[in-house]
């Protein structure tokens, strides 16, 4: 298992979102790889369908259900929706149940171009936070 941390440098959240997956893995006595990836261009955000800091994806698979269907892309600060409300990191739930999900239905390049991924609709605007 392979857990992507997409993270562009000043954001202040993925030093923490890391400490925290290194916490998970260790608890969960499993071999996972965590693997820091910095992108630093917006090319590069479109590239790798990064949407924004911190991205967690575990065997490429983003930890937050339902942003296949996303497309807004950049070098920007990320929120997820958390029982108290917007956060910059995860939930530890959604990192949990992404460790124990089932790794056949991963997808397996990280750098997969929109047109590979079903659900995407490139060119058509994305709210920020999905409803």
């Amino acid at each position: 298992m392979t857990i992507q941390l997409l993270y562009f440098d000043g954001c202040p959240n993925h030093e923490p979102v890391l400490v925290r997956l290194r916490e998970l893995v260790a608890r969960l006595a499993t071999d996972a790889e965590i693997v820091p990836r910095r992108v630093e261009t917006d090319e590069e955000a479109q590239r790798l369908r990064f949407l924004g800091s911190p991205t967690v994806r575990v065997d490429g698979r983003d930890v937050e259900p339902g942003v296949n269907v996303r497309d807004d892309f950049a070098l920007k600060c990320r929120l997820y929706r958390t029982q108290e409300g917007l956060t910059g990191a995860p939930a530890e739930e959604l990192l949990l149940a992404a460790l124990a999900a089932e790794p056949a239905r991963a997808i397996d390049d990280p750098e997969a171009t929109a047109e590979a991924l079903p659900g995407t609709r490139r060119g058509v605007p994305s709210p920020a936070m999905p409803g």
